[in-house]
């Protein structure tokens, strides 16, 4: 029996890049905060902006025209995995019917040197459908969702600060 709560969604912007990009950080989907904000991690109990301004030693942007700026300051580019899905609300485990984004959009404009996956779901989708698109290192990070409570801001900026060395 087909589940009335999925809605087939179509992600609605684009990645953050430029020519300078050296690193991607990939996510899964865009919550549905983030759908509404039409900007990545946009829900406020998400603690990706609080690791990146971290990592950066920058301050924790507010507007999405300063997160462009700190992202692209720093060489990172920001996008998704998937590019249209079924969903319920914002979980991955429900994502189903998966189209993916292109990679290519950004490595082949950019000096990419690896990519690294927001939390496991990411990492999954990556995996099966991407990393033929690229021969790059592929990274899985502790997700930065409020979902993952196992793990501590610390935590993430511990753990994604080893990974993506000085950004």
């Amino acid at each position: 029996m087909e589940n009335s709560n999925y809605q087939h969604v179509t992600h609605e912007f684009g990645p953050i890049c430029d020519a300078h990009s050296e690193v991607v950080i990939l996510g899964s989907f865009p919550s549905v905060k983030s759908r509404e904000q039409r900007f990545y991690y946009g829900h406020p109990q998400n603690r990706f902006w609080k690791v990146i301004a971290a990592l950066t030693k920058e301050a924790v942007p507010g507007t999405v025209e300063e997160k462009k700026v700190l992202l692209l300051s720093h060489h990172i580019a920001l996008w998704d995995v998937i590019a249209a899905c079924d969903i319920i609300g914002s979980s991955d485990s429900s994502i189903r019917n998966v189209a993916v984004n292109d990679i290519r959009e950004i490595t082949k404009h950019a000096p990419v040197r690896a990519i690294y996956l927001n939390g496991n779901k990411a990492y999954q989708l990556f995996a099966k459908y991407m990393s033929e698109q690229t021969r790059l290192p592929a990274v899985k990070l502790p997700s930065s969702s409020p979902a993952n409570a196992a793990c501590s801001l610390e935590c993430l900026i511990a753990a994604w600060g080893e990974a993506l060395g000085k950004l």
